[in-house]
């Protein structure tokens, strides 16, 4: 039986894509000014490998991510926790070299699945398609003898009807795909995102490697795990994910757009790393000229230290400037 996802391409979809489009052909504009470039990929790696690994419970934190990356050590964290991180680099690094194949076997995804879960794997053999059933909260993925079969039917897919979709919408198909047959005993989580990624690097949609999508679902894993919950409670139907997706791709966008602005401006700041609720308020600030204290409080649902906390790194870094006092003052961009 082949694979033939059910989804409808919905308004809202539609208008995110429009988006995206714009936003990306920005980007991509920009980006032809190549000494940005390296930079712009060493964040998306470290964005992606801290973000992806945090959502299955890896404890390092965004900067301990980053010292991996250079090369130095993290006193004090477990060797499992550095192993995943150094393991989803790699994989990172696997996919980018081979972003151009144009067709995928079991064997990639194998050896993919081997890169990212060597020897962090709590149940099964990394690069094996699993031999016994697993549950995943409350879904039962399908029993251990049809995963080849499964697997076989969204390769298909994959590497054929998937070309006649944008790769906002086969990326996200092949994302919820993989996740619901559950291929591996252990890791599907991590090589589902990565895939996903891998599909957008075949399409050419992310040619230079500097987007961090896994950072959108990272930041709200409730709501991650939620909209693919929901596939199997619309019995299949995958519009709502396919939404989910798009908007996290226009989030994505933007973000990096933010960061490409920062570098243009050549600003001493560029190297500070902000955390997602700080890209967001800068988002807002751009779009809304400026921000009272309480407008802030209000639209990123934090109190006043939560927001004095976000707000303080920015004032010093010279991102943001204040007129009036701290308490009925306006904050804008520098």
């Amino acid at each position: 039986m082949s694979y033939d996802p059910s989804f409808v391409v919905s308004a809202r979809t539609l208008a995110l894509v429009e988006e995206i489009a714009i936003l990306r052909t920005r980007v991509l504009a920009a980006t032809v000014q190549v000494p940005w470039i390296p930079r712009l990929q060493q964040d998306a790696r470290a964005r992606n490998a801290h973000s992806s690994t945090a959502i299955e419970g890896n404890p390092l934190t965004q900067e301990q991510v980053r010292e991996l990356a250079a090369g130095r050590d993290v006193p004090a964290v477990a060797d499992r926790a550095r192993r995943e991180v150094l393991n989803y680099f790699a994989a990172l690094r696997h996919i980018e070299t081979h972003g151009g194949k144009r067709r995928l076997t079991h064997r990639d995804v194998s050896r993919l699945h081997l890169i990212a879960a060597r020897g962090v794997m709590d149940q099964g053999e990394a690069g094996e398609y699993r031999r016994v059933q697993v549950w995943v909260g409350p879904h039962k993925p399908p029993p251990p003898g049809r995963v080849e079969e499964l697997m076989s039917d969204l390769l298909d897919w994959w590497n054929g009807p998937a070309r006649d979709w944008p790769p906002v919408v086969s990326s996200a198909v092949v994302h919820h795909r993989f996740e619901e047959i559950h291929p591996f005993g252990d890791g599907n989580g991590r090589v589902g995102r990565l895939l996903a990624l891998w599909e957008l690097y075949r399409r050419g949609f992310d040619t230079h490697h500097i987007f961090s999508v896994d950072e959108y679902f990272w930041e709200d894993r409730a709501r991650y795990y939620q909209a693919l919950r929901e596939v199997e409670q619309r019995s299949g139907d995958l519009t709502g994910w396919l939404e989910y997706c798009a908007e996290g791709l226009r989030q994505t966008l933007e973000r990096v757009w933010t960061r490409i602005q920062r570098l243009v401006a050549g600003s001493s700041t560029a190297g500070v790393i902000l955390r997602p609720r700080q890209e967001q308020l800068l988002t807002m600030l751009r779009d809304r000229q400026s921000m009272t204290p309480r407008e802030i409080r209000e639209a990123l649902g934090v109190s006043k230290q939560g927001a004095l906390d976000l707000l303080n790194p920015l004032l010093e870094a010279g991102l943001v400037k204040r007129t009036g006092t701290r308490k009925s003052g306006r904050y804008m961009l520098q």
